[in-house]
């Protein structure tokens, strides 16, 4: 009988330590004065992340935010007001439910007599492929693998490979490549493996082997840069013949490039769309977020940057590549350039060149949240009417993009 009572203890204790989700404050603010609620909400969202005014809590649609202040809140999402929050009890805590829209992020802060408190950037906010489903089965991920380059001499890479349980080494998969892929190792992190095997499952996108390579040292040197930022074909050689030659001796993955993608985010969204404009035959589909477009490795009558881009666009010869670009309001201004400015001429040069492309443009700063909300739909967008029996397709602009004004810009905060 002890060690029965002595179980039940812990298990009770394990439960009280659960984080409370969204449901369960919904559940527990019908007594909003009550001392569990208030507890709930605390081991919900934090009292430092409250005294702070950032603290909030989301599950699909559904938020929960609150705040500590002397006088009642206001909750304004997206410059927008959203609500007025309630008291907990006779305390100097504040709460209010929230639905946002999924598949993006938003930004958050609250009015207190009159004057701005607190908030938050980049909140993601996901949709239902973007979360463990029951039935859907896990792919693998493979142990760290470390590459060694001649292209780019001395230097180590490390990568990883994920196969979907769809994987039949029989069959060749199509593939996905990602820079800075040592972000997406986490299965809970940018929620990649989730939402792969999620559309993977439910036939929305074909079967995808997808490679996870971590930007290149040499000894204490880091590479990032010079792979990512440098406009010539160097990178995309070393993906073609050292790093892909490699997977491919254990991976039955095909090797025309309608069926391969690349994508990556910064310095690496950059990187993705490069590759596939210095080797259209080897990629045909790029995913760029927050994408530098800029001048980090420009070397004027050396080397050019991504900030050529644009202007490489209209005036070089079409590439027949598929294109999705994020980014938002609020991304970098430095030296090197405009990110959100880059961005939209991006945009308006691939339109104005009758690219297959789309412009997904927030009002996030540089930051992986809004890429990371909407990864289902920018995938089932990359790969809508594939067809695995075909090895080439013509990109065309889709009819609603073509029915679209180029994208304009006006100051908004002076």
């Amino acid at each position: 009988m002890r060690k029965l009572a002595f179980f039940l203890v812990l298990t009770a204790a394990a439960c009280a330590a659960q984080t409370p989700t969204v449901a369960r404050l919904k559940e527990l603010s019908a007594n909003s004065g009550s001392p569990e609620f208030e507890q709930a909400l605390k081991a919900a969202l934090k009292v430092p992340a409250m005294n702070k005014g950032t603290a909030y809590i989301g599950e699909g649609p559904d938020f929960f935010f609150a705040v500590e202040a002397a006088s009642q809140p206001q909750l304004y999402v997206d410059d927008e007001r959203n609500a007025s929050l309630q008291r907990v009890g006779s305390s100097s805590f504040w709460y209010t439910a929230a639905a946002l829209k999924t598949g993006r992020s938003h930004s958050f802060y609250y009015m207190v007599n009159g004057a701005r408190f607190g908030g938050s950037t980049d909140v993601p906010c996901y949709g239902p492929e973007s979360y463990e489903k029951p039935g859907v089965p896990h792919g693998k991920l493979s142990e760290k693998m470390v590459f060694k380059s001649h292209i780019y001499e001395g230097m180590e890479s490390n990568y990883w490979v994920y196969t979907p349980a769809q994987y039949n080494p029989a069959t060749p998969a199509a593939l996905f490549v990602w820079q800075d892929g040592q972000g997406l190792i986490q299965r809970e992190g940018t929620r990649s493996q989730i939402v792969f095997d999620n559309l993977i499952a439910e036939s929305k996108i074909p079967v995808i082997v997808q490679v996870y390579i971590q930007p290149g040292t040499v000894g204490q040197k880091a590479m990032r840069s010079i792979e990512y930022d440098s406009v010539n074909d160097t990178y995309a050689r070393f993906l073609r013949d050292e790093i892909l030659a490699e997977v491919y001796k254990s991976y039955n993955i095909r090797k025309d490039g309608y069926s391969r993608a690349l994508g990556g985010g910064s310095s690496g969204g950059i990187c993705a769309f490069n590759v596939a404009w210095q080797q259209p035959d080897q990629f045909s589909r790029v995913l760029s977020r927050i994408g530098s477009f800029t001048s980090i490795q420009w070397h004027p009558g050396e080397l050019d940057g991504g900030n050529v881009f644009p202007f490489k666009i209209r005036k070089e010869p079409k590439r027949n590549i598929r294109v999705w670009l994020q980014d938002g309001s609020e991304d970098l201004e430095n030296t090197h350039g405009s990110w959100p400015l880059q961005n939209l001429q991006m945009a308006n040069s691939l339109k104005l060149m009758d690219y297959d492309f789309h412009l997904s443009f927030g009002n996030g700063t540089h930051n992986g949240a809004h890429g990371n909300s909407e990864l289902p739909e920018e995938l089932i967008w990359l790969w809508r009417d594939y067809d695995p029996a075909k090895t080439t397709q013509q990109f065309t602009m889709e009819e609603s993009e073509k029915a679209k004004p180029l994208f304009r810009v006006r100051p908004y905060n002076r």
